[in-house]
């Protein structure tokens, strides 16, 4: 061999060693995407697909589009619907973008509600009110400047008949009625409205438009996600990878998070209250709430599973979460304050410093004076409550328990109503 062949082999001999470590690294990088955005999830579909979208981006540089369409008709959000968004948040961080689909269009149509029967179609207004109070909640979560929000009426509007039955021609009814909320009300004799088929078809529509690469939601969201997968195969688009979030059971351990059975934590209550939520939640979901309700690493979750079965007092795994999901939300300064007030307040058994006033203008110069500023701050629902909390040793002044309304007050007494409610009297 002579000297340049010698030479040329091994520049193409380093060159072949460059191209393996890329490739090394990033298949490296790619699983380690994979890990975080499988961590929780109850299932995919298009997990090979899911993982080549990511190779692709990282080739290219341009992130993937992760979808999520929002009903406006429910706006108030709470940790078990956040389990979606914090999902989002993770692939944020890995440099993707979300886009959320607010469905007015939908909205205005009136969609199949999974229930009995169909939805109330909404107002524009009411639309446009829920939407807003959507985009100020969901941004407590998501990376603004990572989220594009959408209105599928920009599409949708424009849609002729022609192209609406070009979409339904997709479709057969015995694929609509897998749908387990049709299938249902078919088998009841509830009536189904046709307009009521077309909203799958236009939701799957939405991920034709977007060029989404994932969609997440709910396992009840199941079919409606499929459909834009089969859509985008239909009109010769690489399909979505569908991704499916478990339930999160609520604070009682049993029933899925809800606010009409008051097992929930809201994502905009205020953070004392958080945080003394947080530590209600029963031990056995120490670790599921920190998978769906925290960005935790899949690493640092094996590290809290490890503690938890070392004998660790689980107790204190929970003041962790507390400390983290009270921060996600309300910032270092607001956790450490709800952190200190939750101590002082149920850890110590003692009377916090830091209670917001109540004024009580003074007759008898006892708690009767006190039960209707006490109903009108919303500290109890009624003076029956009241007397029923008295009669329980629930309520206490000044840290000792109080059993009558002839209880003296002063100006400076602190009242503890039940397990979470404090106030301090101003006499006029």
């Amino acid at each position: 061999m002579t000297i340049k062949e010698n030479m040329e082999s091994k520049k193409n001999s380093g060159n072949n060693g460059l191209q393996m470590s890329n490739e090394s690294q990033m298949e490296a990088e790619v699983n380690r995407q994979m890990r975080i955005i499988l961590k929780g999830v109850e299932k995919i579909i298009g997990e090979a697909d899911l993982r080549a979208k990511i190779r692709q981006s990282l080739v290219t540089g341009e992130p993937l589009n992760i979808k999520l369409g929002l009903d406006p008709s429910a706006p108030d959000i709470h940790l078990g619907h956040a389990v979606v968004l914090r999902k989002i948040k993770q692939m944020q961080d890995l440099g993707h973008r979300a886009v959320i689909i607010i469905g007015d269009f939908t909205g205005r149509i009136g969609d199949p509600s999974g229930k009995a029967k169909g939805r109330r179609a909404l107002t524009d207004v009411e639309i446009m009110i829920n939407a807003q109070t959507y985009q100020d909640q969901i941004f407590r979560v998501l990376d603004q400047d990572k989220t594009q929000v959408r209105y599928n009426g920009e599409w949708l509007e424009l849609m002729n008949l022609e192209e609406i039955l070009r979409l339904a021609r997709t479709t057969t009814v015995a694929r609509m009625m897998e749908r387990e909320d049709f299938k249902k009300r078919f088998r009841q004799n509830v009536p189904i409205g046709i307009h009521e088929f077309f909203y799958p078809l236009l939701q799957a529509y939405d991920s034709v438009e977007i060029e989404a690469d994932i969609e997440l939601g709910g396992t009840d969201q199941t079919f409606n996600i499929l459909m834009g997968r089969s859509l985008q195969k239909d009109r010769g688009m690489p399909p979505q990878a569908a991704i499916f979030m478990p339930i999160l059971e609520g604070l009682d351990g049993v029933e899925k998070m809800s606010k009409s059975l008051g097992n929930y934590i809201g994502v905009m209550e205020e953070a004392r209250v958080m945080f003394k939520k947080a530590m209600e939640i029963p031990d056995r979901l120490i670790v599921k709430y920190f998978e769906l309700a925290t960005d935790i690493l899949p690493e640092e979750l094996g590290i809290i599973r490890e503690h938890l079965s070392d004998g660790c007092n689980p107790r204190d795994v929970k003041m962790v979460l507390a400390k983290t999901i009270t921060g996600l939300y309300h910032g270092q300064e607001k956790m450490l304050d709800a952190w200190k007030f939750y101590e002082e307040a149920f850890s110590r058994k003692a009377v916090p410093a830091d209670v917001s006033p109540l004024q009580v203008v003074m007759e008898q110069q006892n708690l009767f004076d006190a039960i209707m500023p006490l109903i009108q701050a919303g500290m109890v629902k009624s003076g029956s409550e009241l007397r029923r909390l008295l009669s329980q040793g629930g309520i206490q002044k000044n840290g000792e328990k109080i059993h009558s309304l002839e209880e003296p007050i002063h100006t400076g007494d602190i009242l503890k109503i039940g397990k979470k409610r404090f106030v301090r009297l101003e006499m006029i």
